[in-house]
């Protein structure tokens, strides 16, 4: 089942659930009352948040596949926004070897030897969460303003001290995640050894959908030696104006997700509506890409997102999620003010 959530005629104020079946939209609310087959709240957090959201979205999936007919989709001018436009928290993995070792070549450093111990993870801004559509950047954000390919998934039910063998059953579903990162804020503010702060909190990209672990077993491998969790054979790549500039495998992350959870979950809460990305894919962002063109040629031109790029990122049974890169109309710099740093 493919999750959304969307506002009609660009109305923040009220937001509506839809399920996406074989290329359209359909009402959720209108579809269940259409069936007399109720379901739970008004928002997709409300939803995960009931024991049997998941399953009673599930029925009525189910009985507009079986009779589309009966069904009318949505045929109004309508946005989609992140599935979980609101969720309860957010956190970022470091998942992918390969990234995490090419980013310590590219400064020279060796492979840290503590990324094959444990997974590790930050909080970014749940507030800064966006979906389709245009990102808003401040002038200092295009100081090396960066993408980052990454998976992301949604919880789906309150746990605590949950073992990885068991994770994957706190799971709603998964979702494409742009890490959106101002390199140059974020190099300078962790010279202070207290991880991503302004560099990150602007934004955070998850969609278009929300799609359940139902979907991707047919995609199913073994997770990698020595590693415990579901992994999945789907390609991942992103475009930028209509250049592919990344592509990887949400099979190559080292660390599963549910090993991410047992993590997360050790001592504290996971909550339904609790956002956690995967960290970014080998070759998922320019500063990966630029420092290793630089490492093999001295000459490479490094590249960077520029006021009125199109970022378009595609990963299989998760879809295709666009954005568009605008300057905000704002001179305002802490980068200038507080450092000088021209912008």
């Amino acid at each position: 089942m493919k999750l959304v959530t969307y506002v009609k005629d660009n109305d923040i104020r009220r937001t509506y659930r839809g399920i996406f079946v074989d290329g359209k939209i359909y009402d959720l609310e209108t579809a269940s009352d259409k069936i007399s087959f109720p379901v739970p709240g008004e928002s997709m957090l409300e939803l995960l948040s009931e024991t049997d959201g998941i399953k009673d979205a599930l029925v009525v999936e189910e009985e507009i596949k079986d009779k589309p007919s009966k069904f009318k989709p949505i045929e109004e001018n309508i946005q989609l926004l992140a599935p979980i436009p609101y969720p309860t928290s957010c956190r970022d993995g470091y998942a992918f070897r390969q990234h995490v070792a090419a980013a310590r070549r590219n400064r020279k450093v060796d492979m840290i030897p503590e990324f094959d111990e444990y997974p590790i993870f930050y909080f970014t801004n749940h507030n800064a969460i966006q979906g389709p559509g245009v990102i808003e950047c401040m002038p200092d954000h295009f100081k090396q303003l960066d993408f980052e390919l990454e998976v992301a998934i949604v919880i789906g039910k309150k746990g605590r001290n949950i073992r990885a063998k068991d994770a994957d059953e706190y799971i709603a579903g998964y979702m494409i995640m742009n890490d959106m990162s101002a390199r140059v804020l974020q190099m300078e503010e962790m010279k202070l050894n207290l991880g991503p702060a302004k560099g990150k909190d602007f934004c955070t990209v998850i969609g278009p959908y929300l799609v359940t672990p139902d979907e991707l077993e047919s995609f199913k491998v073994p997770a990698k030696e020595g590693h415990v969790g579901n992994a999945y054979n789907l390609k991942m790549s992103c475009k930028v104006n209509g250049i592919k500039v990344s592509e990887g495998n949400m099979a190559d992350m080292d660390w599963t997700f549910a090993e991410i959870i047992e993590r997360a979950a050790y001592g504290a809460d996971i909550l339904p509506g609790d956002v956690i990305g995967s960290g970014t894919v080998g070759t998922g962002c320019f500063l990966e890409l630029n420092g290793t063109g630089l490492l093999n040629d001295p000459n490479y031109k490094p590249q960077w997102l520029q006021d009125g790029d199109v970022v378009e990122m595609e990963i299989d049974c998760l879809g295709k999620l666009t954005n568009t890169i605008k300057k905000a109309d704002s001179d305002f710099s802490i980068l200038e003010l507080k450092k000088g740093i021209k912008v």
